[in-house]
Parts: C-alpha cells; sequence; structure tokens
C-alpha cells in the first residue's frame, strides 16, 4: 500500500507553510491575563493571506472557484495551522463550505461558495450542542411553516460566532429528521451571547426564538449533518495532531539546552521516556487521523461506518494531546507557566480541543454503540 501524499496535497501543505510561517502564537494577550477574550476578531490579515494562498476553497468544486482536493488535504493543512495557533476558523468555514458544495440546491452553492473561495464570507458551526455532552442536532427543533423553515433553541460554545456572516446549525425535525440551517449572524429572533474558551477565544451562545428562514437557506438533503460533524471531528484531531508536535519540538529544543549537574536534562533516562511516550502518542494520533479522514474522502467500505474511525481518531486526539502538554509542563518546570513563554498557550488550546465535539470518553460510548450495532465476525 502506498501511503504517501499526492503532489496536490504536498502542495497544498508547502502553500500553508509559506501562510503561516510568519504567525506568532502570543499574537494576543494571553488568555491566564485576560478577563474575558483575547481578542474581539478573527485574524483578518492572515485570512486575506489564506484566500490569497487559495486555501480557503480547498475542497471546493473547481466551478467555485475551490481547489477540489479531499479531506486528507484539508487535514494537512489544519496540522500546518495549529503549530503556530492560527486564529482564524479555517476548519469551521471550510467544512461548512464542503458540506454546501457536496449537499446545499445548486443556486444555493452557486451564491454563497465563490465568496468563500475569496474570502469574502465567513462560515462557523454551532456543533456543541446545548451543553457540549448532547447532540447538537436536538438543540434546536426545525418546523415548515408554508415556504420557511421556523428554528427554536440554543446553542453553545459556538466558535468564530460573532465574527461569521453565516452559521450552520443542525436542527431536528418532527419525523426525526436533520436539516441544517444556513443562519446569518445578524437575524431576527436570533440572540448571540458571549463565552468564553479556554483558549481565550470569543465564543457565542446561540438562542433562536422563532427564527424564519427561507427554504433555499436550510439544507434538508438526508446526511448533510453528519457529513459535516465528521468534517468537523476529523479536522479537530488534525488540529490537536499540530499543535501536539510543536509542544514536542518545544520541549526537545529546551530539554536540550537545559542543564542539570553539568548535563542536558534531555539526556537523562527519566526526561527521554517521557518524550519517548509523547512521541509515540502522536504517531498513534497521527495515524488514526489519516484513517478517518481517508475513509471520509474516499467513502470505502469497511466493517464498522466511517465514523468509527473518526471515533477512534477523536479518543487518540483527545487523550494524547493532554498527555502531550501535560507532559511539557512537567518537563519545562516553572518556565512552562511562564506568561511570557508560549507553552501555557498550547496547554490553553490542548483542553479547549480536547473537549471539543465530544471528549475521549463520549467517543468511545460511541464507538461501543457502533460495535453493538455492527458485530464483527
Amino acid at each position: 500500500m502506498d501511503f504517501t501524499f499526492t503532489e496536490e496535497q504536498q502542495a497544498a501543505v508547502e502553500a500553508a507553510k509559506a501562510v503561516f510561517s510568519d504567525v506568532a502564537p502570543d499574537a494576543v494577550p494571553s488568555p491566564a491575563l485576560t478577563a474575558g477574550a483575547v481578542s474581539e476578531d478573527l485574524d483578518r490579515p492572515l485570512w486575506a493571506r489564506l484566500a490569497a494562498a487559495d486555501l480557503l476553497g480547498l475542497t471546493l468544486s473547481p466551478e467555485y472557484g475551490g481547489g477540489g482536493l479531499d479531506p486528507v488535504a484539508l487535514c494537512l493543512v489544519l496540522r500546518e495551522s495549529a503549530r503556530v495557533l492560527a486564529r482564524v476558523p479555517l476548519l469551521e468555514t471550510s467544512a461548512v463550505a464542503h458540506t454546501i458544495d457536496r449537499y446545499a440546491p445548486p443556486e444555493t452553492a452557486a451564491a454563497l461558495l465563490p465568496r468563500v473561495s475569496r474570502g469574502e464570507l465567513v462560515l462557523t458551526a454551532a456543533a456543541q450542542g446545548r451543553t457540549g455532552h448532547d447532540p447538537a442536532e436536538r438543540a434546536v427543533t426545525a418546523r415548515r411553516d408554508g415556504p420557511t423553515w421556523i428554528l427554536d433553541g440554543l446553542q453553545t460554545a459556538v466558535p468564530w460566532a460573532y465574527g461569521a456572516d453565516l452559521i450552520a446549525v443542525p436542527a431536528h425535525t418532527d419525523d426525526g429528521a436533520t436539516v441544517l440551517a444556513l443562519l446569518p449572524r445578524a437575524h431576527d429572533g436570533l440572540t448571540l451571547t458571549a463565552q468564553y474558551s479556554t483558549s481565550g477565544e470569543l465564543l457565542a451562545e446561540l438562542r433562536l426564538d422563532a427564527v424564519r428562514l427561507d427554504a433555499t437557506d436550510v439544507i434538508d438533503t438526508e446526511g448533510a449533518w453528519a457529513r459535516l460533524r465528521g468534517l468537523l471531528t476529523t479536522g479537530t484531531c488534525a488540529l490537536a495532531l499540530g499543535l501536539g508536535e510543536a509542544v514536542l519540538t518545544m520541549t526537545s529544543q529546551y530539554t536540550g539546552k537545559r542543564e542539570q549537574f553539568g548535563h542536558p536534562v534531555a539526556t537523562f533516562q527519566a526526561v527521554a521516556v517521557q518524550a519517548a511516550d509523547r512521541y509515540i502518542d502522536l504517531r498513534a494520533m497521527e495515524v488514526t487521523l489519516w484513517q478517518a479522514a481517508w475513509r471520509l474522502s474516499n467513502g470505502a467500505a469497511a466493517a464498522l461506518p466511517a465514523e468509527g474511525d473518526i471515533a477512534v481518531a477523536k479518543i487518540w486526539a483527545s487523550e494524547g494531546v493532554r498527555r502531550v502538554v501535560q507532559t511539557a509542563q512537567h518537563l519545562h518546570g516553572g518556565f512552562g507557566a511562564d506568561t511570557d513563554y508560549p507553552l501555557h498557550r498550547f496547554h490553553a488550546w490542548a483542553k479547549h480541543l480536547e473537549l471539543s465535539l465530544g471528549s475521549a470518553a463520549s467517543h468511545e460510548d460511541a464507538l461501543g454503540d457502533l460495535l453493538a450495532a455492527h458485530p464483527l465476525d
């Protein structure tokens, strides 16, 4: 089997590295020193550079100005973005746009997606539900009223909502189906309340009170929400991997320079063993990520649906990134908590990624349900 990435995927990585090369993880105030949000908006100059490098439409059809690549390419780019804690909704915009491309009516896709590729339209998704532990699609109800849809409910911890133009909101209907509403940030019946991530980023609670949307703004095609949720979860695993790799590199550099008893602490067996264990975590995170992204990309049949591979990837991402940053803090000693040093920022982001779209325990439950529903011969 050939596990190498294609030339197009590798080209996307090189373009991403060029864009992110001058991004500093400490470009905004430290979350440890900020009572509210570290910033009121996403990094707009970086967003413009991503658009200029054709990275915002990476997985979109060429007819919409996209690159026509697959989720593997997107995850490769997300991995690079997390190495520098890039403050942009690249995952959310790309995942929602990809879902619109595949499932929305052609007129809706034609109206929105070229603007996404050009960086003119910022998208995000409400995927945490009411509490972060319940299914997001159960948090909002949707019912038809003639040519319009009416939505009621609440979604919490929506990333980048205050800077987004459209928010994809899953909702359930009376007959048990799930629709995906494309909701403008400023809309009658929609109220946003500020919330804050552990990373210091501004989130939003969305309260929908009899929100009316035209039928063209609601995707009722079966599978749309499942696709979007899978992309968001897999992309979160890619972010966790990139962050973890950056942290392990930071730790290696520090322990190679820090001396005790006249020797670099990296030469001590206890330090080397801990770093080696975290390297193994990262490799497990990597292989499960590419398995999940590959299943999303080609729809290959297997004993379990793709949701099984996504659950395994998120279990490893959540547990692995937590162990990596905790070990890094330990090996850095008190220096790791110094707000003039970026490690504490990576730790804060890692905690957010660990719990986003479900903790390891919740995905273990989901995997158990899948195994029960699909007995392995």
